[in-house]
């Protein structure tokens, strides 16, 4: 991709790439005949270059041209997830050769609303069938359990009264029963219920009957599948016994509320086997009969499989045509469709390439005509990204969509975002296990885009694989310049630094600490040669460790965080440069800039000038970079002699610190004053140029007057009639001038989170390692060997679950918000509308994300 930036060349066109600026768009107008206007759409619908505008936008939906072929196709749809849902009910595979047909032509929709009706008809008569049978197939199932289970009641009841000298005589409508007192006759009804309503069902019996029926049950062993749900149910049989008119109608209303089904019961044990003989010959017939309808089923749903995931292409793309056309407008003639649509100006030739074609498919003669249109309306925004970009640029816009040829961040966040993430997460062991893990999801991409994995976590994770794979690298680098690897240094060159004791003084047991000088003779280089990259390993050792990394890295995060605000405001005057606003260049970018260099700039000086002027053999008389920007601000200077915290750097440093202090005071009604008050009198001039003069309006000499966008800027337009209101002018400048400033010192404080995070990353590295790791590596003997096995797994789950995850989770958000914050806010508003084009490809992505929630 070409990232070249020209601002404006000699002959005053503006070139540029497309990452730092936004593509250059144009409004353009159409004009489709009727018969040639389907075609046309899906030809720009392939493409994917243009976004239409809705022509009629206070039209109800339901009053449009073409809602009657939407409503074909949204019935289309429908039928389509009928069978979609019973394929998968059926766990049929459905065929996804990643195919994408054209739009199939108007004509070729009744054949596929034909195709459809005639599958969903087939589908529910089957499933209509299907559920019958089932049902009969419930019911004789429920008879046949309710013949057997009957039979031993009879026969323990039989049991019963013949121990008991009782005798039972079963007639057709009743039991009688023979005692000493004289024939009782007792009825019942057989049935069967859900087993979890059994409790209730019986307690609701035995109190509405008041303790004068019989109840015996028995569970159904298997369970039984539901015709209408697919699931199975636990249910049991039944009997009640009864005396009397009365109670029957009772019991059957108390069986009707608890929803048990009654069956027919013989009396005698000779009818109930004849019934049961014919429950199983039926029962085997329609088993049969289920095995035939659901072959067919599976037959009518393997067919469908085949073809439904291109059926749904076709059937979205259809509907979408039709919902763009209905963005159109109607010529006079009614021959002719109107439309309007956004598009890249370098696209063009592609849009006009695709309408000839569709005017060839639709085999219609007359041309279709694309008109470019000037408009004062904010085009959208278009950039262009590939597979690296797309990420960046998707962290950009979800702060905001940058407003209109708006310089863009994304183009720096490549470089930028990860080399600050690695400041806060340099450890080359963690950062080379992220970058393995980027490089496994850039190289496997394809085969891991085919699988098509649904959760949310896996698809952010794969989304920024490249971002996690600069993450890696960066990291790995920075941990080299701190040299940390899991909390541990490398020693590749040899320290610099010597003891330079005697063994005595080594030995004596008093001794708690030694200092250290620098070693001119040891090294891999030549005499008094630093450590030749990253930090010398002795500092893993020495005990004021954490006091010199502090100084270090807080130090490096001022660097850094300076050097990229100021970077930000560099960006601004880009951004004056090419809108033209020359009076922002002068009252806002100039005094930025001078503001910003005569205090932060001056601190970034002072803090090398501290590494260069003072070694480690006088470092203890450096002065204090905080208390001097303090002494600074309070013009407060000591007199000699003085603690060395607070001695001056060099000679001539109150005159200096004065003179950029006034500097930067000088700047704050530079930003606040000019510019409103210049404005306030250009307005001026252009009311008096407007007076009547003798009767005439005068016009204006020059073609220049003022209009103010949303960011501040001015733009140089022509006719500009807007009211001008000094009030708010300087009320907005005010706003931005101390916004600035305060932000200046705010968001260099913000940057210390580099330091802060970096040092907190570093220390849980090397409690992890010392808690965990310590314990097999301090045992003596083979027992080490076998604990370090064990406990390995321990560290490297923590490794990776709390410094690689939750630690790179939370450097991470800190990165994005020095980004979002402390960059952009120097040039970029963000308040711009995306660029959206009308393409099926992102249609059918957003219809299969959709599908599958």
């Amino acid at each position: 991709m070409d990232y070249s930036v020209h601002i404006l060349d000699t002959g005053g066109s503006r070139k540029m790439g497309s990452l730092f600026r936004s593509e250059e768009m144009t409004l353009c107008q159409l004009f489709l005949q009727s018969e040639a206007a389907y075609a046309c759409v899906s030809e720009l619908g392939e493409l994917g270059l243009v976004q239409f505008r809705d022509l009629n936008p206070d039209v109800n939906a339901f009053q449009r041209k073409f809602v009657n072929e939407v409503r074909r196709c949204d019935e289309m749809e429908r039928k389509l997830r009928f069978l979609e849902k019973e394929i998968k009910k059926d766990e049929i595979p459905m065929l996804d050769t990643g195919d994408n047909p054209d739009a199939p032509a108007p004509r070729e929709m009744i054949d596929l609303e034909a195709t459809f009706e005639k599958l969903e008809n087939e589908m529910k008569e089957v499933n209509s069938n299907a559920e019958a049978l089932k049902r009969n197939f419930l019911e004789l199932t429920e008879l046949k359990h309710i013949l057997r289970k009957t039979q031993s009641f009879f026969d323990e009841q039989e049991q019963t009264l013949s121990e008991d000298a009782h005798e039972i005589l079963i007639n057709q409508d009743v039991i009688e029963l023979q005692q000493a007192t004289g024939p009782v006759r007792f009825g019942f009804v057989a049935g069967v219920i859900h087993r979890e309503r059994l409790p209730a069902f019986e307690r609701m019996l035995w109190r509405a009957c008041r303790g004068n029926v019989f109840l015996k049950q028995a569970e159904i062993d298997t369970p039984l599948e539901d015709p209408v749900t697919g699931e199975e149910v636990r249910k049991s049989v039944f009997i009640i016994f009864f005396q009397g008119d009365q109670l029957k109608t009772r019991v059957k209303k108390i069986c009707e509320g608890f929803r048990a089904t009654l069956y027919p019961c013989p009396e005698t044990p000779a009818e109930r086997r004849e019934m049961a003989v014919g429950v199983m010959t039926r029962i085997d017939d329609l088993n049969t009969v289920l095995g035939q309808t659901q072959d067919h089923r599976h037959r009518v749903l393997v067919a469908a499989a085949k073809n439904i995931k291109v059926w749904f292409i076709k059937v979205r793309k259809i509907k979408a045509i039709y919902h763009t056309l209905n963005m159109f407008n109607l010529d006079v003639t009614q021959k002719c469709l109107i439309a309007e649509c956004w598009c890249a100006v370098s696209d063009l030739d592609k849009i006009q390439l695709a309408l000839r074609r569709g005017t060839e498919r639709s085999g219609s003669s007359v041309p279709s005509i694309l008109n470019r249109m000037i408009t004062k309306q904010d085009p959208p925004t278009y950039h262009r990204t590939n597979k690296l970009t797309e990420a960046f640029q998707n962290i950009i816009d979800a702060y905001g969509v940058a407003n209109y040829r708006e310089a863009n961040p994304a183009l720096f966040t490549i470089i930028s975002f990860p080399f600050l993430f690695s400041v806060m997460f340099g450890d080359t062991g963690h950062g080379f296990i992220m970058f393995l893990f980027g490089l496994w999801m850039v190289v496997k991409e394809k085969s891991l885009m085919a699988k098509k994995i649904d959760d949310e976590i896996w698809k952010m994770f794969f989304g920024g694989r490249y971002i996690i794979l600069l993450m890696g690298i960066f990291s790995v680098y920075s941990g080299m310049m701190y040299n940390d690897i899991f909390s541990k240094s490398f020693n590749i060159f040899g320290s610099a630094w010597s003891p330079n004791y005697t063994m005595s003084v080594l030995k004596d047991p008093n001794l708690r600490s030694l200092t250290m000088s620098p070693n001119s003779k040891a090294g891999f280089y030549s005499t008094g040669s630093p450590y030749p990259f990253g930090l010398d390993p002795a500092w893993q050792l020495a005990s004021n460790k954490i006091t010199f990394l502090n100084s270090f890295k807080m130090k490096i995060s001022v660097i850094f965080g300076i050097t990229q605000m100021l970077f930000g405001v560099i960006l601004s005057a880009f951004n004056h440069r090419y809108f033209r606003n020359r009076l922002n260049l002068f009252c806002e970018f100039i005094p930025q800039v001078i503001f910003l260099l005569a205090i932060f700039g001056y601190l970034v000086v002072l803090i090398f000038y501290k590494w260069i002027a003072y070694s480690g053999d006088n470092s203890y008389d450096a002065p204090s970079l905080l208390i001097d920007l303090i002494n600074m601000f309070l013009f407060k200077y000591p007199t000699p002699p003085a603690a060395p915290a607070i001695r001056p750097f060099y000679k001539a440093q109150q005159g200096v610190q004065t003179f950029l202090v006034m500097l930067a005071l000088a700047c704050i009604p530079w930003m606040l004053l000019i510019k409103p008050f210049y404005l306030r009198h250009l307005h001026k001039n252009r009311v008096q140029r407007r007076l009547p003069v003798n009767g005439h309006r005068e016009t204006m000499t020059t073609d220049a007057v003022i209009h103010h966008d949303d960011t501040g800027a001015v733009l140089i337009e022509e006719d500009d009639e807007e009211e001008f209101d000094f009030g708010e002018v300087f009320i907005h400048q005010c706003i931005h001038t101390i916004e600035y400033c305060l932000g200046c010192i705010s968001n260099t404080a913000s940057y210390l989170r580099l330091w802060a995070l970096s040092l907190a990353h570093a220390q849980l590295s090397e409690v992890l390692w010392n808690m965990v790791m310590r314990i097999p590596l301090g045992m003596d003997g083979w027992i080490g060997a076998p604990l370090m096995i064990a406990i390995f797994p321990c560290w490297a789950l923590a490794t990776v679950a709390v410094l690689l995850l939750m630690e790179g989770l939370s450097a991470f958000l800190h990165t994005l918000r020095l980004h979002w914050v402390e960059f952009q806010n120097k040039f970029y508003s963000g308040q711009g509308y995306k660029f959206e084009p009308f393409s099926f490809d992102l249609m059918l992505d957003v219809s299969t994300e959709e599908a599958t929630k």
